[in-house]
C-alpha cells in the first residue's frame, strides 16, 4: 500500500526533474546564444524537423490499398498550400489535419 507521503514525494520528484529539464535549455542557450551554431541550428532546425516528421509519418501509408493515400497525400497539399498562402502554422494545421479527417470519413 502506498502511503500519501509516498504520493506527495513522487509528485515533488516528478516536477522538480520536469522543471528543472524545462529549464535547462534556456540556461544552456543563455551561455551560447551568441554562438554562430546555436544561430545556425535555430534557423535551419525546425525545417529539418518538420521534414522528418512528414516522412516518419507517411512511411507507414500502404499505398497498395483503397485509398491508396490519398487522404494523405491531399492533406499534405492542403497543409503546405495553406502555409505559403497564409504564412500561419496553426492555420496550415488546422486545414492539413481537417482535410485529412474529412477524407478519412468521406472514403
Amino acid at each position: 500500500m502506498v502511503s500519501p507521503g509516498d504520493v506527495l514525494l513522487t509528485l515533488l520528484v516528478i516536477f522538480a526533474v520536469t522543471y528543472a529539464l524545462r529549464l535547462a535549455p534556456f540556461l544552456l542557450l543563455r551561455r551560447t546564444g551568441e554562438s554562430r551554431l546555436v544561430r545556425y541550428l535555430g534557423r535551419t532546425m525546425p525545417l529539418g524537423v518538420m521534414a522528418i516528421l512528414v516522412v516518419y509519418t507517411l512511411a507507414t501509408v500502404d499505398v497498395t490499398v483503397a485509398p491508396h493515400g490519398l487522404p494523405e497525400l491531399l492533406a499534405v497539399v492542403v497543409t503546405a498550400a495553406v502555409h505559403l498562402w497564409r504564412r500561419n502554422a496553426l492555420l496550415s494545421i488546422v486545414a492539413g489535419t481537417g482535410t485529412y479527417m474529412l477524407l478519412l470519413a468521406l472514403l
